[in-house]
């Protein structure tokens, strides 16, 4: 058996309290207590699986159509202008051919024909000009801007850029010719309107666009109606699980299931499965108790038949004490059973979880039981851990638990035996109860915390239900129970391991493993 912690001797009037060694020491360390955030409180998941699926399937055309249209457009510029550029650039070659250079002198040797056909466009009005080194206009129209010379000249190269003229937008082209002896070259320039570009440009925009508005608005029919085909599994599921009868908790059958429904329906089967269990378990715990309460409420109902019978006053007095026994026996029944249906109640797991010391609550439950323990002659005594024992729990079940451990010892234990009630620190928080009695067999030591069990051949009254509810309140806790041998090998040794609420002022000890500070959603 473990040597528990370094403490005092307990104080408390006919309880004996004997110093536990062996105090670990340990590195200090900041743990959160408290219980753990839920972190689907504060998410609200969508309505309908349908919608959010349409929705993120038409978000994304809707985001994309307007770049669909930008990006037509872009691309119905470019492709209206490259004819009107090429024609552009071979009239801009023309004059270059016609355009003579002798002895740093330009000459344009331009037909009236050619300029009457640069004029002829009934759509776009066209410009053409040619300017010496100097910028003096020699042939042409004075109304287009003179171009930046770029860096590196290359005779003949037809350029292009934009501008306006006549607050009109225009196309340019452009081209220079050298002159020599370091002068600046001469320049040919052509400009067009863009009134046939932009014609051009929106009869490509208008055929690729207004079909897209008849297919966007097919295409969002069709996802509706795929959707709906889609989720049509679903709704035959459901229709499955509504048709069932309310005792109907059989698996539901996976082969028609969807595979992306099928985990979940996997995992609902195995819930079922569970609720069956409980609701089993639950029926033959109804079954024992009524059986259990049937048999003192029939002993009440025959003592009390007895009693009235009887005109001997010791004899009547008798049959009343034995009426007071029975009553006794049927009251501490039922507390038990309430006890255990409020261990097994949601609300007491989920509202009354608080932080508690566990070597307080020891020392108050083993005063409690002093003068039943003194009433027997049995050695009570108290173990203290020399430091705080923190843990998260519901004080009343906690207390139920230790009294229900300790009501087992000195019910088992012979007069003039000895208790023993201690806590120790590890890990985890300790609280043990040891007593010099009987004992339990091995082979009934899981038996034990069932429902109504009673180990044979004992005489001590007792319903059967101490160690089950101890059992289900630790379970609530993320406590773990275990029942050993005593001392010498002489009685019983319960042990209950609770996970330790660290504070700031506490000392956990350096050794790693989950060391939890807070219950799980459950408790």
């Amino acid at each position: 058996m473990t040597k528990p912690d370094a403490g005092s001797r307990s104080d408390i009037p006919g309880v004996q309290s004997s110093g536990a060694q062996g105090a670990e020491k340990s590195t200090p360390r900041k743990t959160t207590g408290g219980r753990s955030g839920n972190p689907f409180v504060s998410y609200e998941y969508p309505n309908s699986l349908f919608g959010e699926i349409l929705d993120w399937m038409l978000a994304p055309l809707l985001l994309l159509w307007p770049i669909s249209i930008a990006a037509t457009n872009h691309v119905a510029a470019y492709i209206a202008n490259q004819p009107y550029d090429q024609a552009l650039a071979e009239n801009v070659s023309a004059i270059v051919y016609l355009v003579k250079v002798e002895n740093g002198r330009i000459t344009v040797n331009l037909p009236p024909s050619a300029r009457t056909l640069l004029h002829a466009d009934d759509i776009d009005t066209l410009y053409y000009q040619v300017i010496d080194s100097g910028g003096k206009l020699i042939h042409g129209d004075a109304e287009i801007s003179r171009p930046v010379l770029p860096t590196t000249l290359k005779a003949g190269k037809v350029l292009f850029r934009d501008d306006r003229i006549e607050a009109e937008n225009v196309r340019i082209a452009y081209a220079f010719i050298p002159v020599g002896n370091g002068r600046s070259p001469a320049i040919v320039q052509v400009a067009e309107t863009l009134h046939k570009r932009e014609a051009l440009s929106g009869s490509i925009i208008s055929g690729v666009l207004l079909p897209q508005f008849a297919i966007i608005p097919l295409a969002v029919i069709l996802v509706y109606l795929g959707l709906k085909r889609g989720i049509a599994p679903l709704r035959l599921l459901q229709e499955r699980i509504h048709r069932r009868r309310p005792t109907d908790l059989s698996p539901i059958p996976v082969t028609r299931v969807p595979d992306e429904v099928r985990p979940l329906v996997v995992a609902f089967n195995q819930m079922m499965g569970r609720l069956e269990e409980n609701l089993q378990a639950q029926q033959r715990f109804i079954a024992q108790a009524a059986h259990q309460m049937r048999t003192p409420l029939t002993g009440l109902k025959t003592q009390t038949e007895i009693a009235l019978s009887e005109s001997d006053p010791v004899r009547m007095r008798h049959a009343l004490e034995l009426i007071a026994e029975s009553t006794d026996r049927a009251a501490h029944m039922i507390n038990q059973l309430l006890m255990l249906a409020r261990a097994e109640a949601s609300h007491e797991k989920l509202h009354s979880v608080a932080p508690l010391d566990l070597n307080a609550l020891a020392r108050s439950v083993a005063e409690e039981w002093v003068v039943r323990a003194l009433a027997k002659r049995i050695d009570l005594g108290f173990e203290c851990s020399d430091r705080p024992l923190w843990i998260n729990g519901v004080p009343l079940l906690l207390r139920e638990l230790l009294n229900n451990l300790v009501d087992n010892a000195i019910k088992y234990t012979v007069a003039g035996g000895r208790v023993t009630v201690r806590t120790r620190a590890d890990r985890l928080a300790l609280i043990e109860v040891e007593d010099d009695g009987i004992g339990i067999p091995g082979e009934e030591r899981f038996s034990v915390f069932g429902r109504f069990y009673r180990v044979l051949g004992t005489d001590a009254e007792g319903s059967g239900l101490g160690l089950a509810i101890a059992a289900e309140i630790a379970e609530l806790h993320q406590a773990k129970i275990d029942l050993l041998t005593g001392k010498d090998g002489k009685g019983s040794l319960f042990r209950v391991s609770f996970p330790r609420h660290w504070r700031a002022e506490d000392s956990p000890p350096s050794q790693t493993g989950p060391i939890s500070g807070s219950f799980p959603i459950g408790l």
